[in-house]
């Protein structure tokens, strides 16, 4: 028999948390080569990298994202745009800093206006690309009505129909819909007819289980479900059964590693495994996750998120 999972569900102590950054550019080493130069101000290197990721739409919209994180990329964004006042890249990467600095506790509601403003402009410069549109729809998943983040979601699948962020965004999104423990609830609706229709190499397959980890999240702030992931019956009932077994499959089956966000399904996937009470499948993933934790699912319920990651990595590898 396998031992119970470990308490997972420790709220963070003032004073007590842990220092550790979690890395949005995940595995892609390139990028992370690119970003250091970039905060730098060598926005030359960011220019060729975008210009290399062409169509790859995902790995464009992860790439922008993780770029416009760095605190001094409006500014730098600004002077690529100085120097090229046409390209769409630096249009797009300057509106998507301007998103992240309006998604700051002390934004006002004045640059939040400016960030979508820009966001749209981008838009328009580069019609075919969604990248613009997930920024906008990343500052309305925060900022703006369900409705709001329903339309900037419909304008990014009908550029890619797989965009996995923005699916995991809207997954976020209805997952806050109503209250209460509904089994037929909306997200669940959602994330399999997202999965349903996706090719069948689609990491959108791992989304069933994404949705049911953001249900938790929803249910365990109203006081719906206890702290403790692993303890809260959750992951235990036949629906929870039934989507990580599906999922779990297709990852021995397809085990995407070329795409960019493949450790965010990895970690949701491993967080699932642990709290079923199934470590042995769970330390394969955490092998493949190798360093790249991410703080969604760990930080659900307001645990502090790298000790969680770490106590269940340490609970699965350490398993019979």
């Amino acid at each position: 028999m396998s031992p119970p999972p470990p308490p997972l569900g420790r709220a963070r102590r003032r004073g007590g948390r842990s220092e550790h950054t979690f890395d949005p550019a995940l595995d892609d080493s390139e990028l992370v080569d690119v970003r250091h130069q970039f905060a730098q101000g060598r926005w030359t290197r960011a220019r060729t990298l975008l210009a290399g990721t062409g169509t790859d739409w995902d790995r464009r919209g992860h790439r922008v994202m993780a770029l416009a994180e760095v605190p001094s990329a409006a500014g730098w964004a600004g002077d690529w745009l100085l120097a090229e006042p046409d390209s769409p890249d630096a249009t797009t990467l300057l509106a998507c800093a301007g998103v992240v600095r309006a998604l700051r506790p002390q934004a006002k509601t004045a640059e939040r206006d400016r960030a979508r403003e820009a966001c749209r402009a981008a838009a328009a410069l580069d019609p075919a690309d969604p990248t613009p549109w997930l920024g906008l729809m990343t500052l309305d998943r925060a900022h703006g009505s369900q409705d709001d983040t329903g339309a900037d979601f419909e304008q990014i699948r009908s550029r890619h129909p797989e965009h996995h962020q923005a699916h995991h965004l809207m997954t976020a999104r209805l997952s806050e819909a109503g209250s209460g423990s509904d089994p037929l609830h909306e997200v669940y609706d959602f994330a399999a007819w997202a999965a349903e229709r996706a090719p069948a190499d689609s990491p959108l397959a791992v989304l069933p289980v994404v949705a049911h980890a953001e249900r938790y999240r929803v249910l365990a702030a109203e006081g719906g479900a206890p702290d403790d992931p692993a303890a809260s019956g959750h992951w235990n009932g036949r629906r929870a059964r039934q989507v990580m077994k599906a999922a779990f499959d297709w990852w021995l089956e397809w085990e995407r590693e070329d795409h960019p966000r493949y450790c965010v399904d990895l970690n949701f996937l491993a967080h699932a495994k642990v709290c079923e009470g199934r470590p042995a499948e769970a330390a394969a993933l955490f092998h493949r996750i190798g360093p790249h934790a991410t703080a969604a699912p760990w930080s659900y319920s307001g645990r502090d998120p790298y000790p969680a990651f770490l106590a269940a990595r340490d609970h699965a590898l350490g398993a019979p």
